[in-house]
């Protein structure tokens, strides 16, 4: 089967210096993939190469065996939707407002919102519980609260691919929860998602799969229980950590915290 999401041999550098090299992995659909490691090695930089915001140095991403750079931005918007970890929005749009504009790659290019997309924006609102923002302004919005209007977007925009950069960051537990659930859903329903994540319990509790990225590349790359080892993060991390069931058979990781007396 063709994956949804494929990189292969994807390369990015800052100037002089080589961020990423030889990136090579997929995400299928059904399935969500986590995206972790250290502040500064490529995650964002990553997902800004697959949402074709960035070029590699080198490499390709296709999509559905598709090169992604052959798809124009209105096609690339109908199969793939990017949550950044926030954004600026500089004009005091209203939340419905926004959440709408996730429904632009859909619609003739004069056209106006239907009934049906007022609908699906109302109802992405109602699944993320924040139903009663809708007539406030995006500028008066808390950074969490301004993350699930975001999401709220994405979910509107209908892709097959969510491509999601931190998207608990700014959240309390319940929101966590909620997002974390509809990603679950997301994937379930044939669809995929790519999820950046410095929270490594959640990601294990939540990813089907996880790319582990240490300096320059992939450290690891599998199931939690066979990437998430002591040895591969203090590779990727240089620190020394405790990984144990839950009492569910999840995993947790606790870094140890070095006695400074």
């Amino acid at each position: 089967m063709t994956a949804l999401l494929e990189f292969k041999g994807v390369s990015a550098s800052v100037g002089e210096r080589i961020l990423l090299e030889g990136i090579e992995f997929e995400v299928s659909r059904g399935e969500v993939v986590g995206l972790v490691g250290r502040n500064g090695v490529g995650k964002t930089t990553l997902m800004r190469i697959a949402s074709a915001i960035q070029l590699p140095s080198s490499g390709l991403v296709r999509v559905e065996g598709v090169d992604i750079d052959t798809f124009t931005r209105r096609a690339l918007a109908r199969r793939i939707a990017l949550v950044p970890q926030d954004l600026h929005v500089p004009f005091p749009f209203r939340v419905g407002e926004l959440v709408l504009m996730g429904r632009a790659p859909h619609q003739p290019l004069l056209g106006l919102e239907s009934e049906a997309d007022q609908a699906l924006a109302l109802e992405a609102l109602d699944r993320l519980g924040i139903r009663d923002l809708v007539d406030r302004e995006i500028t008066t919005l808390s950074g969490g609260e301004r993350q699930l209007v975001l999401f709220a977007r994405a979910l509107v925009q209908e892709p097959d691919l969510l491509l999601l950069d931190e998207p608990t960051a700014f959240l309390d537990l319940r929101h966590r929860v909620d997002v974390l659930r509809e990603v679950r859903a997301f994937a379930k329903s044939g669809r995929g998602a790519l999820v950046v994540s410095h929270d490594l319990s959640l990601a294990c509790r939540t990813c089907d799969r996880i790319v582990l990225l240490g300096e320059g590349g992939i450290v690891a790359e599998g199931r939690p229980g066979e990437v998430m080892t002591p040895e591969t993060l203090r590779r990727a991390f240089e620190i020394e950590a405790e990984i144990f069931s839950a009492p569910d058979g999840q995993l947790v990781i606790v870094p140890r915290i070095a006695d400074t007396d």
